[in-house]
């Protein structure tokens, strides 16, 4: 799989996540760790997993995975990492104290996105060639359903309550709306061009959506399933991302090299900041001081102080790096 800055593909689906990581592949044990200590950073042309020391801004280990490896997502204790594997076709599961793949499970046609329920029962996975989205059980690390939603699923994410799952469809310029308990569709939410990528505020209210064709963010307002805003951000906007507080939102703007801040009170970008070369992949640090986005073309890890608003260190990374976790 291929990707650059004209990365709308088949289906306008591309970008993802966030990290680092030069091919260092100590796999030595680690004893577990604060959340969000590491980062882990899915290499797109390395096919590995980057696993990076947020203290030091080291990169530790790089975890050999499947072909292709396009996003990441870490369970909520933090002791697995599940990576799609986009030319495989699979999931690598990843022990993140042995850094090392205990499991691979396959899944629909080029998986693309990944998440995680709350209660960490099921993980996720949207399958944009395929049009589904992939069920894992957490305990037995089978597949458990599949569930048509659209022409190009991509972005995911899952309510606080776990009851309900997004998928931004960036075939149908929708958000699907699944209820998890059965697994069926019911309903979507028109959105912008392409939406590519989603983020809940905390309280799961509102659901932020950049659309990567649109060059636009669109509001989501959950209780009434329908688009409240649109706020015009950077050229094609990838990765995203909502602060704990939930007071801003953060935008990777693939085409432009920077990131956009939106205020969620006011509904307006306040603030841009440079990072490296088609950033796409971005993760908000659990403590909301620091968010990592990741540069595709520069194969470069940006970390920006929220503080501040300011790039204040970049690492250099594997090939190609795309998905990111915390």
């Amino acid at each position: 799989m291929t990707r650059n800055r004209d990365i709308t593909g088949r289906n306008a689906a591309l970008l993802c996540a966030v990290a680092a990581l030069t091919g260092l592949t100590g796999l030595a044990a680690a004893p577990p760790e604060r959340p969000g200590r590491f980062v882990y950073v899915a290499n797109l042309h390395s096919d590995t997993v980057s696993v990076v020391d947020t203290r030091s801004g080291t990169v530790l280990a790089g975890v050999p995975v499947g072909d292709g490896p396009d996003s990441a997502a870490l369970d909520p204790d933090g002791s697995r990492l599940y990576v799609t594997d986009s030319a495989a076709d699979t999931v690598s599961v990843v022990d993140t104290r042995t850094r090392t793949v205990v499991e691979t499970v396959g899944v629909g046609n080029e998986p693309s996105r990944v998440t995680v329920s709350p209660d960490n029962r099921s993980v996720y996975v949207a399958n944009v060639g395929a049009g589904t989205v992939s069920v894992i059980s957490t305990r037995t690390l089978a597949v458990t359903d599949t569930i048509a939603v659209g022409d190009a699923p991509l972005g995911l994410a899952v309510t606080p309550d776990g009851r309900t799952l997004y998928v931004a469809d960036a075939g149908s310029d929708s958000v699907a709306v699944i209820r998890t308990d059965t697994g069926t569709v019911t309903g979507a939410v028109p959105v912008g061009g392409g939406p590519t990528a989603l983020a809940l505020t905390p309280d799961g209210r509102h659901l932020y959506v950049s659309n990567l064709t649109s060059d636009d963010v669109s509001v989501v307002d959950t209780r009434a399933r329908e688009e409240t805003d649109r706020i015009p951000v950077g050229d094609q906007p990838a990765g995203i991302g909502v602060l704990p507080d939930g007071r801003r939102v953060y935008v990777a703007d693939l085409g432009s090299d920077e990131v956009s801040v939106i205020s969620t009170r006011g509904r307006t970008v306040t603030d841009t900041i440079a990072v490296g070369d088609g950033p796409n992949g971005l993760a908000v640090a659990p403590d909301g001081r620091s968010v990592h986005v990741s540069n595709f073309e520069s194969d470069t890890l940006s970390v920006i102080d929220t503080a501040t608003d300011r790039t204040v260190a970049t690492v250099p990374v594997g090939d190609g790096p795309t998905g990111v976790a915390h």
